[in-house]
């Protein structure tokens, strides 16, 4: 009885298991390979086990996208768990986007790079990761890029919580996925 009880138990646990470690509606699971403004490169896993606050910007964007900036802040100070809270930010448009422009975004911005990434990955991967974030972008004729606006919730294993259009505040519903995340 024993016995059966063990290979019962190691077979659920090899189930749980069988599309890797995270759901399979978890961004983690994209193959993807970012570098952030201090030029290190991780893959999105590297969010597991933390609430993460994540959109898609562009580093010469003078509208939207500095107030992308304000209204995770807000989000962010409104959160009840800021402390385990982290921020990514992945650039639309890796070819201006250099580690050193990101880097010089960060000062300027005075932004926490201890919890926040502003980060680039190669082009085809900007298209899969927008897919799983549902952001459309398009670059226009004078190198400018119309974009969604949307800020989203990642639970610790990385599954879309919740996402807002809402810019300039805190947008509630983003606080209160953050207060429903399960503390790790």
């Amino acid at each position: 009885m024993k016995r059966v009880l063990i290979v019962t138990l190691l077979l659920l646990a090899a189930n749980a298991y069988a599309d890797g470690p995270y759901p399979s509606t978890s961004i983690y699971r994209l193959p993807a390979v970012l570098t952030n403004q201090a030029g290190v490169a991780h893959g999105l896993d590297v969010y597991n086990g933390h609430p993460v606050l994540v959109t898609m910007f562009y580093g010469s964007c003078r509208h939207t996208c500095p107030l992308l900036i304000e209204t995770i802040r807000a989000v962010e100070r409104a959160a009840p768990n800021a402390r385990d809270l982290r921020v990514l930010m992945i650039s639309i448009d890796p070819d201006r986007d250099t580690v050193a422009a990101l880097a010089r975004i960060s000062r300027e911005r005075r932004i926490d790079t201890s919890r926040w990434t502003l980060a680039r990955t190669d082009a085809q991967t900007v298209r899969k990761i927008a897919a799983a974030l549902d952001i459309q972008y398009k670059q226009t004729a004078d190198g400018e890029f119309n974009h969604s606006s949307v800020v989203s919730v990642l639970t610790p294993r990385g599954e879309i919580a919740q996402q807002s259009s809402t810019l300039g505040k805190a947008d509630q519903s983003l606080v209160a996925a953050l207060r429903s995340l399960p503390h790790l």
